[in-house]
This record gives C-alpha cells, sequence and structure tokens, in this order.
C-alpha cells in the first residue's frame, strides 16, 4: 500500500502530472507548503477520477486511498498480526540502523516520500542525525498534524513538511537543502507501482539526489519481497476487515472529490495476491447492479463488477536491484529479515 503511487490512463488507474515548478501562491507558512490548493489542481483530479471510472475496466488511483481518515486507517492496517510489512521492516531497521547510518551518512537532508504520521522516519533521527527533515505526503491535512507534533519532540531539526503529489514530479522548492539529499522510501510503496512505471519514478529520485550535479544524494527505500501466497493474500485482506474498511473509504472519498453518490453498502472488498504479475491486487466489487452518478459522468455496474484500487508488486532480491541499477543508482546495500521476506536497500547516484 502507498501514500502516492504513478499511474497513467492507458494502465491501471489515470495519474495526472502536477505543474512543473511549485506555485507561487503556496507559500511556505509555518514551514509548511500545501500544493493541493488551487482550482486547477481539482478540475485535474476530477477528470483524472472520471477518466477512471469510466474506463472498459473501472479502476482509481491508489493515492486516493488517503485522505484523512484514510491515513489513520492504513495506521491500524500497519498493527495488525497479519500485516507483516511494518513489523518486518522495522526489525530490519533494529538490527542494522548503525550500518545503515554508515552507508546512508549523517547530517542529510533526510526527504520522506510519502510520510504520513512520520514516525517511520523519526526512528531514525537519533542515529541518522539529519540537517533538515522533508517530510512529503498527498493527505496535506494529516501530514501537517504530523509534522506539529514532531517538531514539539526535535526542535533542533529543521523541519519542512510538504503536501504533494510526488508522483508525476519531484520538483523541490527552494526551502529544501541541496546537499546530501537521502530520499527515504519506506514500507514497499514502491510496490504501487509497475516495474516500468517503478524505474522511472527511480530515475526521477536520482536526478532529484543531484539538483547540482554534485554526487552525493542516494535512496534509502523499503520493498516486499515474493512469499507463500497465502501470507500476501492474509495481509490485504485480513480478519477484522481493517482492510477492508480501508478500501472500502476510499468510496467516501471520491464522494467528496467528485460529489459522487456512492453507497458504502453496495462494495464490497477484494484482496488477494495475482502470482502471475506477481502482485497484490485490491478492487472493489459492486454487491448488486448499481449505477452511480457524480459530476460530470454516470456509470453503470453490474453485480461483481469492479474497481481496481490498488496494486502491490513484490520483488526478489535480485530484480530490486537490477531495477536501481537501471536508474542509474550504485553502491547498493542491501539488508533482509532472517526469513527474505522484506528488504531494505541503500544507494547512491551514481
Amino acid at each position: 500500500m502507498l501514500t502516492a503511487a504513478v499511474r497513467t490512463l492507458s494502465g491501471l488507474s489515470g495519474n495526472f502530472t502536477p505543474p512543473e515548478t511549485m506555485p507561487t501562491s503556496h507559500s511556505l507558512q509555518d514551514g509548511f507548503i500545501d500544493n493541493h490548493r488551487s482550482n486547477d489542481d481539482a478540475i485535474r483530479v476530477r477528470a483524472e477520477l472520471g477518466a477512471g471510472l469510466l474506463a472498459p475496466h473501472a479502476f482509481t488511483s491508489p493515492k486516493y486511498l488517503y485522505d484523512a481518515l484514510g491515513s489513520k486507517l492504513f495506521e491500524a492496517i500497519c498493527e495488525l498480526p497479519e500485516y507483516y510489512p511494518t513489523r518486518t521492516e522495522a526489525a530490519i531497521f533494529d538490527a542494522h540502523l548503525s550500518e545503515i547510518a554508515e552507508s546512508a551518512g549523517r547530517g542529510t537532508t533526510l526527504i520522506d516520500l510519502g510520510a504520513g504520521n512520520c514516525a517511520k522516519a523519526a526512528k531514525l533521527f537519533p542515529t541518522l542525525l539529519p540537517a533538515q527533515y522533508v517530510p512529503v505526503d498527498i493527505s496535506a491535512e494529516f501530514l501537517r498534524d504530523a509534522v506539529n507534533n514532531l517538531r514539539q519532540r526535535f526542535p533542533h531539526i529543521e523541519m519542512t513538511g510538504i503536501g504533494l503529489d510526488f508522483s508525476g514530479t519531484l520538483n523541490l522548492p527552494e526551502s529544501v537543502r541541496r546537499d546530501q539529499r537521502l530520499f527515504f522510501y519506506p514500507g514497499s510503496s514502491i510496490g504501487n507501482f509497475t516495474p516500468q512505471e517503478a524505474l522511472a519514478f527511480l530515475r526521477r529520485v536520482r536526478k532529484a539526489c543531484q539538483p547540482d550535479g554534485r554526487a552525493d544524494g542516494g535512496i534509502l527505500i523499503g520493498v516486499d519481497l515474493v512469499k507463500d501466497k497465502a501470507i500476501l493474500d492474509a495481509a490485504y485482506d485480513d480478519a477484522l476487515g481493517v482492510t477492508a474498511a480501508f478500501n472500502l473509504n476510499l468510496l467516501r472519498h471520491l464522494n467528496h472529490l467528485l460529489d459522487a453518490d456512492f453507497d458504502v453498502r453496495d462494495w464490497r472488498h477484494r484482496g488477494f495476491f495475482n502470482p502471475e504479475s506477481s502482485r497484490i491486487e485490491m478492487h472493489l466489487e459492486a454487491r448488486s447492479n448499481v449505477t452511480v452518478q457524480w459530476k460530470g459522468g454516470r456509470r453503470s455496474f453490474d453485480r461483481g463488477e469492479r474497481i481496481h484500487t490498488e496494486n502491490s508488486y513484490k520483488y526478489t532480491q535480485e530484480s530490486f536491484v537490477m531495477l536501481l541499477e537501471q536508474a542509474e543508482f550504485g553502491e547498493i546495500q542491501v539488508w533482509t529479515d532472517p526469513r527474505g521476506w522484506f528488504m531494505v536497500c541503500h544507494a547512491r547516484a551514481a
């Protein structure tokens, strides 16, 4: 799962590309920049969502799972016994943090992509000692609260929070330091991209590592690995139904964004591992024939018809290291848990 992911209108979901530069109207206030306030952004979001819902196989981008409530539900998912990625990744950091800090360096500009509640990065602060912390998340309201709380705990660290859909661009404002940029992308969110999209995303990260052509930037990333199907299925369709609530909350968010009339009671959650594609798929399935209307659009869904809401690709160690190398990262270091379920990588911009 992720806090933001790239999609194309011809693929699973419809990604819009944000402006190439940060709008001047979105000024830095209290160390926070919200890049989601213009009418143009709202128009693009409605166009993207409408195109996805009217596609032959309806879809939405997983980034829309993360409104304020969706972000809180994902926090709950991370506490579930079935959802192994969060605790497995945390165990890797606990076991190897000194090695990771030696590889990544201290005093970095730590740019936390899909920061959420910022808890994962905060655990690294005492060891990595970042000179600046830059959390980035599409859920601006949720992120603002998290950053305000974090400032009270770490007043000595400069912080600049950014509410931004980073899936289409990684152009950062001037307030973000250019030295020793370390992009932090934990939680296997890279899996929300297709492998081709993941490569394009990693290339954008590599470029953003070196805004002045300096070879001192890098990426610290968590990657979920291929494993038994039953383990993967349970992780995305838990017994308590928290993941189902997370997925169904998307409909409430769509009602807000599109002025739509989705009724959550008309839909059920489906989450499963597709071994042929090496990916988890999440869908919302119509319980009966239903017609949905929104501003500028309308669609009838037959019973059993689905809206595809998320993918989460799973890698082998070898295939992901190859992806980093194709994106022109080098000096790749890998740490895994004893079962080989998850890995953390640090790589430098070559």
